[in-house]
């Protein structure tokens, strides 16, 4: 007899993260891990044995958006309406970044990386998450970052001064935070078409940051954007830049000689070129976010042919950018940019799960069975990934499959 919670599947084509292997494959699953992938269909022998046994077309790892910010709600393109979500009491946002998070899950991803806020509900979330029967995506969680006073990023950081603020902030923070976040530069200036403002930490300043928070055994992810600031962020040795619009081939070399990931979340700033009336943006704004996004493209290509390390995340939350969904948007815009199918794969599933130190980055045996089950292979038909028909996640109350 099969043991409790435990089912077999055979599958005529997967992903394991890496590559893709042709089936049919045999796998069981016991108490939401992958036993066993043996080759050839075995579904017979083990329904003998007393295995449940599915059949599925194609399986791959459950997706992850290795950027977001759970409290905030992407579907709403109002100003003054996303103005006064901010307003909420904590209950009203964490509501909402729980709602975030199973939408994520429904989509398929099964993990996401929060970008931070002042609130914690990146944190809460990250605790329900791992309560099995919660059905949300599992949160890594980056709580508050670090930024300078009167500087962006309110919303997500606290203010630091100077090198003993730094140092002492980086280390209360890495007790609760699975990364320290770096704001290092502002927003773009979409009218200007370019980033207008100074990095808000000097190259020592950075490097305090990213040493006291190595120390203390967490990563940095750097939200930052610009030249200048790249530069800043490359040199201090940033385990991830996110966004990093204005890229450059020379940040690029010494993000791929040191093994720092980029993030490009082409999303938030796709959906406003898209829909230039969300933002009031005038034809000479959206010629600049057309330039922007074409730029970005070509270095994102760039990046994959140097060997740099790529993880997708959507910035979800952000304007029109929605939880879950906007996964398959990015993974479109990466496969627009010229990268392969594979690439773009193991930039949603094995790639962020490497970086986050995932001792189990691929779906493999002994892994945690968190998986999708497509109708056909997103390589003969990439739009298959949209719907997926079964998500497997550590979340759901048994190993069971889940309808979608």
């Amino acid at each position: 007899m099969s043991p409790p919670d435990a089912f077999a599947l055979v599958v005529d084509g997967w992903f394991d993260g890496e590559q893709r292997h042709a089936g049919p494959t045999t796998m069981t699953i016991e108490d939401g891990r992958l036993a066993t992938v043996a080759a050839g269909d075995h579904a017979a022998a083990l329904a003998e044995q007393g295995w449940p046994v599915e059949r599925a077309a194609f399986l791959m790892p459950g997706l992850v958006d290795a950027h977001v910010h759970l409290f905030l709600d992407g579907a709403q393109t109002d100003s003054r309406l996303r103005s006064e979500h901010l307003q909420q009491p904590l209950d009203r946002l964490t509501e909402a970044g729980r709602r975030a998070a199973a939408q994520a899950l429904i989509h398929g991803v099964t993990t996401v990386r929060d970008g931070g806020d002042r609130h914690g509900v990146n944190h809460r979330l990250r605790a329900e998450a791992r309560r099995r029967g919660s059905r949300l995506a599992q949160v890594r969680s980056v709580g508050l970052g670090v930024k300078r006073a009167k500087r962006y990023g309110a919303f997500m950081a606290t203010d630091v001064g100077d090198d003993d603020s730094i140092r002492s902030s980086v280390r209360e923070l890495a007790r609760d935070n699975d990364e320290i976040k770096l704001i290092l530069t502002g927003i773009i200036d979409f009218g200007a078409g370019a980033v207008t403002d100074e990095p808000q930490f000097t190259l020592d300043e950075a490097r305090s940051v990213v040493e006291t928070a190595h120390a203390a055994g967490r990563k940095v992810m750097a939200h930052c954007s610009g030249l200048k600031g790249l530069a800043v962020a490359a040199g201090a040795g940033v385990d991830s830049i996110e966004h990093g619009f204005f890229m450059d081939r020379t940040t690029l070399a010494l993000m791929r000689d040191q093994d720092l990931a980029w993030t490009p979340t082409f999303c938030p700033v796709h959906f406003q070129w898209a829909h230039p009336e969300a933002a009031g943006w005038t034809a000479q704004t959206v010629g600049n976010l057309r330039r922007i996004l074409d730029a970005h493209a070509e270095h994102l290509l760039l990046a994959h042919h140097m060997g740099v390390r790529l993880l997708l995340g959507t910035d979800a939350g952000s304007m029109g950018v929605k939880h879950g969904a906007a996964v398959f948007e990015e993974i479109e815009r990466f496969l627009e940019a010229g990268l392969p199918l594979v690439a773009v794969l193991r930039a949603a599933t094995s790639q962020p799960r490497r970086h986050f130190a995932d001792p189990h980055p691929l779906l493999a045996a002994d892994a945690v069975f968190e998986a999708v089950q497509l109708a056909a292979s997103p390589f003969d038909d990439v739009q298959v990934l949209r719907r997926p028909q079964r998500i497997w996640a550590a979340s759901m109350s048994a190993a069971q499959p889940s309808g979608h």
